[in-house]
């Protein structure tokens, strides 16, 4: 098996990781792309966590939110991740050593558990409450979550390229 820091190593003397490294401009659009698709994903969690937790659109029915809102997410989401994937292939071995970057990669995890939960405990029950104002506790605790963990994952993000300020002896 190869260790993940040779996989690194290997990705990043690719003639198309060192091009998008050192593109003037390719690496900036990709950079771009990134963060404005991250808008979008996290304008709409945060408006779909703050419904969760009964602070906006009350009138709204959870699952009509959702269904408005879902497909932008899953686009915004999609898009961020390719971007994302780009930004690391542009430069593997800094990333995969830098401890901003692995808290973020962790947190993403955590960030999609939380959302694998919800979906298999609060919202197989969503006829139930759809319409409540203040939505059962773990609906709640979910939209509670979600905000501070892409509010982590983005301080986290924006830490990357100052990992050695932080760090340096």
């Amino acid at each position: 098996m190869i260790p993940l820091l040779d996989l690194c190593e290997w990705l990043a003397a690719t003639p198309a990781s060192i091009a998008l490294h050192e593109s003037r401009y390719i690496y900036l659009v990709v950079l771009t792309v990134h963060v404005v698709t991250l808008s979008v994903f996290v304008g709409l969690t945060i408006i779909q966590s703050l419904r969760l937790l009964g602070f906006a659109l009350p009138q709204v029915r959870v699952s009509e939110l959702n269904k408005r809102l879902l497909p932008w997410s899953l686009a915004g989401f999609l898009v961020m991740l390719i971007s994302g994937a780009l930004l690391f292939y542009a430069s593997p071995v800094d990333k995969y050593t830098n401890l901003f970057f692995r808290f973020k990669m962790g947190l993403l995890v955590l960030a999609g558990l939380n959302l694998l939960v919800f979906y298999r405990t609060a919202h197989r029950r969503i006829a139930d409450w759809d319409l409540d104002v203040v939505p059962p506790s773990a609906a709640r605790m979910t939209g509670a979550l979600s905000l501070v963990l892409w509010a982590l994952i983005i301080t986290a993000g924006r830490m990357i390229p100052y990992q050695a300020y932080w760090f340096s002896s």
